[in-house]
């Protein structure tokens, strides 16, 4: 094992040197698919977790079963599991889930059995002896064969110290002095608080949380509540399950003095519920301010498609931090406000008009997680989306003009200060122009593609053909241009790869107007619409080559909805 583990190091440290970036090994650990990941494939996590509220421990065990994909010689696992928590036992069930054919002692039983282990940071490698591999005879045994195997731990979890930027667990109190207790870990991962393959792109098939905590609180989870077992020492048990896939990050709880509501959504699937958790003291705030979850619902599935987790239906809940998109479990903490905590983000006036909490985070469901992308560095699937995701929730609702007012509004939020696709298999998110630049960004593709009825069954395809999976930013980006006819890879590198701004430049020369696209990349193409002299709309085709403009346009004015610069230069071509 330690040999292994040794090759492993020399490995993955060439692998970050090709960065010319000062990544760690600890790094490419948390953020590949490497060899203690590649050969299995999680089909469930089964998690118990006890919480101890004086000190603020937990402690539990993950039961985790699992397909062999192809294994290669590979003798361990890699189960992240972050300090301080520490890993007490990892115990494999040998066996399960095999059927035999036929009658014959010689067959073995499912076994239990203790597996080693050693620690390397946040990372635990788990070891397979051979000897304790499956030996079924005249059983047929596949490499779908389910195997499962049980971690247990305890400690005390990472605080958060301002969730959900800087996550963890969080250990508060109500305003009437009553425990609330909470977890966000996207980016910092789940195995901040319970040991799993803290990996984005393999997501167990459905997950059942069991969660134990004082009884005079109520814990909620993602999915349906299975059950509420009193455990006659002052702790009760709540049984959560969710039955579709589902990222670690979003796997959650909620503890404190809940109450509950909900409603029947007639949906484009037919009856959706909408559950509502929230803290007792806030029981008629949100009555009134959560009837923006069906109308959020009727934009989405307009937009988007039916909403992807019927089985588990919809929730939103009290949250002690701002929000987080924990699937068919919304974490709500916007104080009962509209806009972003009372801000509209793009001072445009629309932002004020709903809540952006229930909004955005809502969005997710669809982009994010129904589609999830497989490494954090492409997290700009989930973040332009959601954030184009207002724009069509203010358009639905308040007009074309509207939804243009907000998403020019936004722009000035961008720094362009790094690009929004980061280094991958490292774990490193990009720029948080994600938001506000690639929701420009694909409102730019939306006006190229001049066809709102194509637009939306881009958008509703993605969500079906991409359904419940995990992709690459190569996916998306190849769906979109081939869906639209329209080559958007010059677009995408532009925006997402770059931090440069394309700029229309233009100049006069003997009474006539020339353009051309600088401050772009090679082969950089994207036609653009400017107004003519009778004040319409016409596309025209830039290329980094001077060329005149069209008959009837006396002047450069480019349509607002571009996010592009603009510059008069001389007959020489500078400034």
């Amino acid at each position: 094992m330690k040999k292994i583990i040794v090759v492993l190091n020399l490995l993955l440290i060439g692998f970050n040197f090709s960065f010319g970036q000062s990544f760690t090994h600890a790094d490419t650990l948390r953020g590949s698919n490497g060899p203690g990941r590649s050969w299995w494939d999680v089909t469930k996590y089964d998690l118990y977790v006890k919480f101890n509220l004086p000190d603020s421990s937990i402690s539990g065990y993950n039961i985790i079963s699992y397909k062999e994909l192809n294994r290669n010689h590979v003798d361990y696992f890699q189960i992240d599991l972050q300090d301080p928590l520490i890993m007490d036992s990892v115990i494999a069930d040998y066996g399960s889930g095999l059927v035999s054919m036929d009658v014959d002692s010689r067959i073995r039983k499912p076994s239990r059995e203790k597996l080693g282990f050693i620690k390397e940071g946040n990372v635990w490698f788990v070891s397979l002896k051979k000897s304790n591999r499956p030996l079924v005879y005249n059983v047929k045994e596949t490499k779908s064969t389910p195997y499962s195997f049980t971690v247990y731990y305890h400690g005390k979890p990472k605080v958060a110290k301002n969730a959900p930027w800087d996550g963890g667990l969080i250990w508060t109190k109500d305003k009437a002095g009553n425990p609330w207790v909470a977890v966000a870990c996207q980016g910092l991962g789940a195995s901040v608080w319970y040991p799993c393959k803290d990996y984005q792109g393999d997501e167990p098939d459905s997950a059942e949380m069991h969660f134990t905590a004082p009884s005079d609180l109520i814990t909620v989870s993602n999915g349906r509540l299975r059950s509420v077992k009193d455990d006659g020492d002052g702790n009760s048990t709540y049984t959560w399950a969710v039955v579709d896939p589902i990222n670690n990050y979003d796997i959650s709880f909620y503890i404190g003095k809940y109450v509950h509501w909900g409603e029947i959504y007639k949906g484009e699937k037919g009856d959706l519920t909408l559950d509502y958790w929230v803290l007792d003291s806030n029981l008629a705030k949100a009555k009134k301010q959560f009837k923006e979850a069906p109308r959020m619902m009727k934009a989405f599935e307009y937009w988007f498609g039916p909403y992807p987790f019927y089985e588990d239906g919809y929730k939103l809940v009290d949250a002690p931090y701002l929000g987080m998109e924990h699937q068919s479990a919304i974490a709500y903490g916007n104080g009962y406000m509209n806009g972003y905590r009372e801000h509209d983000l793009s001072q445009s006036g629309w932002g004020l008009k709903w809540d952006f909490i229930i909004v955005h985070e809502s969005a997710h469901e669809w982009f994010g997680n129904n589609i999830t992308s497989k490494d954090l560095a492409d997290m700009w699937i989930h973040e332009s989306f959601a954030n184009y995701a207002e724009v069509l929730f203010t358009e639905y609702y308040y007009g074309r003009q509207a939804a243009t007012d907000y998403v020019v509004g936004i722009r000035k939020n961008i720094s362009n200060a790094k690009p929004i696709i980061a280094h991958y298999g490292v774990n490193e998110e990009g720029s948080g122009d994600m938001y506000y630049k690639g929701a420009n960004m694909i409102h730019i593709i939306r006006q190229i593609i001049n066809n709102d009825d194509l637009f939306r069954s881009i958008l509703r395809g993605m969500n079906q053909t991409f359904y419940h999976q995990t992709v690459t930013t190569k996916q998306i980006e190849d769906y979109i241009s081939k869906k639209s006819g329209i080559d958007f890879s010059k677009v995408f590198d532009q925006y997402l790869r770059t931090t440069e701004i394309p700029e229309l430049e233009y100049k006069s020369v003997n009474g006539k107007l020339f353009y051309r696209w600088s401050n772009c990349i090679n082969g950089f193409n994207m036609p653009v619409k400017i107004y003519n002299e009778k004040g319409n709309l016409i596309f025209i085709h830039p290329t980094q080559q001077f060329q005149e403009v069209p008959r009837g346009v006396n002047k450069i004015k480019v349509d607002e909805n571009f996010y592009v610069g603009i510059k008069e230069v001389n007959r020489a071509g500078t400034e």
